[in-house]
């Protein structure tokens, strides 16, 4: 989507719908007061008023809600509502007139980001017949604003369209979406910039060099696994920073099969690579002063005759051993092997996200991520970009005895918690022997991955992640 800031009144925006906030109990601008159809106008949050006053094709009026109130998160929704409006009457073009607010460049981000999400519609599969017609879509954004805003609009733009394509990723199907799409999409990312490399391993090489649970998920099915690596040289005075996404292509459970009630779901246990792989595009694409290491391991989760069993012993990369006591818990086997790569290959900070566990949605849902740290300052760090992103985490605890429930009877680790407690956090525990003393987080997002059902991302996938990657990024760059 093409977006801009303009200095026009609006009567004279050029658009096919002009979208204008109204606070409750403000008054319309006098140039709208006499408008058809002006005096039905309200400011409660979430209610929208079409006028037709003669000037742009057509005008909506936005209640904002109570001055007092106000915040980016709600102009982001109200941004999706206000495309999804634009989607109704086929217009192709839009100008948002920027409210009033305290922080004016963070309110031009939340009306791009809300507009650009809301107008995500994933149909490669749909439609393809001669009597077809493409729906039309949204195809330029105008913020009705100061000039100097435009840095922000364009950043916006290009982190959000990031989100989206970490959406189209997600709802791919797994026939079309395997480890090597995967590998094939962080090689086109790397050749869109002098400044990034990649690497892929593919199943021989990561056998070869003993990654142990990756090499073990893999060998169900026929799918050769892949650990992608790419890596930016951003020219950041912080420490080296990596992002590590989960990124099983299709998860059955293996032996421990999954009911098959839903399980067409499971194309999207990639979606932390999806989000890891879209934030490190969008990173290099604004040019973010940050050396920045991005690590996919990406299998498929089978059962066959060749499948890893419950109670098979298996050598991750760092050497430690781990009893394979539910298949189903295959996540953290691969992440164990990445995490320990990131490290060696220089990582001084590693963030993983990972569809990693069901009982994050049962203890957060679906509005927060579960974040999970063995340092008090990234976690901070985390926290303050999910506020200002709106992608929100909720820390929660390591210790000792959650750390003592993953431990082996002949091994040194287990994969499955000895009590039917505290999910989420075992399952980070279990994550944590691989970093050492590396500051590091563990974001589990299977509850925010998809089905989130907010206004911008609907009930497919979300792209979570993306924003909240590329904004710590933002933040860590302004602070260095």
């Amino acid at each position: 989507m093409k977006v801009d800031v303009r200095q026009t009144s609006l009567p004279e925006a050029d658009a096919a719908l002009v979208a204008v906030g109204l606070y409750e109990g403000d008054s319309l601008p006098e140039s709208l007061a006499d408008a058809p159809g002006a005096g039905d106008a309200k400011g409660s949050f979430k209610t929208l008023t079409r006028l037709y006053p003669g000037g742009p094709e057509r005008l909506l009026v936005v209640g904002l809600g109570e001055r007092d109130d106000f915040e980016v998160e709600k102009l982001r929704v109200l941004a999706a509502m206000v495309a999804g409006e634009a989607a109704k009457l086929e217009a192709a073009s839009l100008a948002w007139a920027l409210p009033e607010a305290e922080d004016e460049e963070a309110a031009a981000e939340a009306i791009v980001t809300g507009t650009i999400l809301g107008s995500y519609r994933f149909d490669r599969f749909k439609g393809g017949g001669d009597d077809d017609v493409p729906e039309a879509r949204l195809e330029t954004l105008t913020v009705l604003g100061p000039a100097e805003l435009a840095g922000s609009v364009e950043t916006a733009r290009i982190y959000s369209e990031a989100a989206n394509r970490a959406r189209d990723l997600q709802e791919t199907p797994a026939n079309f979406a395997k480890p090597e799409d995967l590998a094939a999409r962080a090689e086109e990312i790397a050749a869109g910039s002098d400044k990034v490399a990649v690497e892929v391993l593919d199943g021989e090489a990561i056998r070869a060099k003993g990654m142990g649970g990756l090499a073990a998920v893999s060998q169900g099915g026929p799918v050769d696994p892949r650990l992608i690596t790419l890596r930016y040289a951003g020219g950041g005075s912080g420490p080296t920073l990596a992002f590590v996404g989960k990124g099983v292509t299709f998860d059955t459970g293996g032996i421990s099969i999954k009911p098959g009630a839903g399980m067409q779901e499971m194309k999207f246990d990639m979606s932390g690579a999806a989000a890891v792989l879209e934030a490190f595009a969008a990173i290099v694409e604004l040019g973010l002063p940050v050396d920045l290491i991005t690590v996919v391991p990406s299998t498929e989760n089978m059962p066959s005759g060749t499948a890893v069993k419950p109670g098979d012993v298996i050598t991750q990369y760092n050497g430690k051993t781990v009893e394979v006591n539910n298949t189903d818990a295959e996540g953290r086997l691969i992440l164990a092997d990445a995490l320990a790569w990131a490290i060696e290959q220089g990582a001084e900070r590693v963030i993983d996200l990972a569809t990693l566990t069901g009982a994050v949605v049962v203890a957060l849902g679906s509005t927060y991520a579960a974040v999970i740290s063995n340092d008090d300052a990234l976690a901070t760090e985390i926290s303050a970009a999910g506020e200002e992103s709106g992608e929100l985490v909720w820390r929660l605890p390591l210790h000792p005895e959650y750390k003592a429930m993953m431990k082996g009877t002949v091994a040194d680790l287990s994969n499955l918690g000895t009590k039917r407690e505290a999910g989420t956090i075992t399952a980070a525990s279990f994550l944590e022997e691989f970093v050492d003393d590396t500051p590091w987080a563990h974001i589990d997002i299977a509850g925010t991955a998809w089905d989130v059902n907010r206004a911008y991302t609907g009930k497919g996938g979300s792209g979570y992640g993306v924003r909240l990657l590329v904004q710590l990024v933002r933040d860590l760059a302004g602070r260095g």
